[in-house]
């Protein structure tokens, strides 16, 4: 009984993140709020980046600071200057989802080409751009650190146009180039900063139930009754689902894993 109850503390402690210095960029989005609401109650020190507070998350418990991935030089600046006089984070999440004003038009018939350099600008470069800045300090303050980065399952497959004929969402021709780059640098960011004792992973994202991006409408019925038939689950994802994956790559026990894709997706990849 004694030897049980050994094991068990041990790995409480392992998936523990009570006490980590915690950074969530994004924190106050759809999937972001949730993360930083969650790492909060399990008493996480958490920092909050978004452009806007988060009415939900309790404002007693964590450190919010306002910031855009609007201009990537800007980002650059502040936040390596952020670093250099705050604490040193264990734990960096980007769960930011920035996009321009007609991210909605980004479909193969109407994108133009500024708006697929721009957001090719503010959503993968300040994903690959932050991640490096992250791990760079990291190794500096020989930070046994993890970065989690949120990608997609359209950064592993296609996006199937069937499923978008005749609803209120459209294909997105810049996601899918965005989401598989980020899964592609941090394998490289991994395989660099593993030396250090730095990891980093990346969480991939199936459909989550919500608004749709750059709109305050939800995703008809039409659009969930063809995705949910592309899913062994039969469902979409909850946002708060997504986080459980990410408190195990925040914490100890995921130790041994770098480079590595935690798929959250109810099985939309395997078929």
């Amino acid at each position: 009984m004694n030897r049980m109850k050994k094991n068990m503390n041990k790995y409480k402690k392992m998936f523990s993140v009570k006490n980590l210095k915690i950074f969530v960029f994004g924190g106050c989005g759809l999937i972001g709020s949730e993360i930083s609401k969650s790492l909060i109650e399990l008493e996480a020190r958490v920092t909050v980046f978004d452009i806007q507070l988060n009415k939900n998350i309790k404002k007693n418990n964590f450190k919010f600071v306002k910031l855009s991935n609007s201009n990537i030089e800007n980002i650059e600046k502040f936040f390596r200057n952020y670093l250099k006089f705050n604490e040193c984070p264990d734990v960096f999440i980007n769960a930011s989802y920035p996009a321009t004003k007609d991210w909605k038009k980004n479909t193969f018939k109407e994108v133009t080409y500024r708006s697929y350099k721009k957001n090719i600008e503010i959503h993968l470069n300040s994903y690959v751009w932050l991640a490096k800045i992250v791990a760079d300090q990291m190794k500096k303050n020989k930070v046994n650190g993890s970065i989690i980065q949120l990608s997609s399952m359209y950064g592993l497959v296609a996006q199937d146009g069937n499923l978008y004929k005749n609803t209120n969402i459209n294909e997105n021709m810049t996601y899918g180039i965005i989401k598989s780059s980020v899964i592609h640098f941090t394998k490289q960011l991994a395989s660099h900063y593993g030396k250090n004792n730095i990891r980093v992973n990346n969480v991939i994202i199936g459909g989550i139930r919500g608004h749709i991006k750059g709109s305050k409408l939800k995703q008809d019925l039409n659009f969930l009754k063809k995705f949910k038939k592309k899913v062994p689950l039969e469902r979409m994802a909850n946002a708060s689902e997504i986080v459980p994956g990410i408190i195990f790559l925040a914490s100890h026990s995921s130790s041994y894993i770098t480079g590595s894709n935690l798929v959250i997706d109810g099985g939309y990849t395997i078929l």
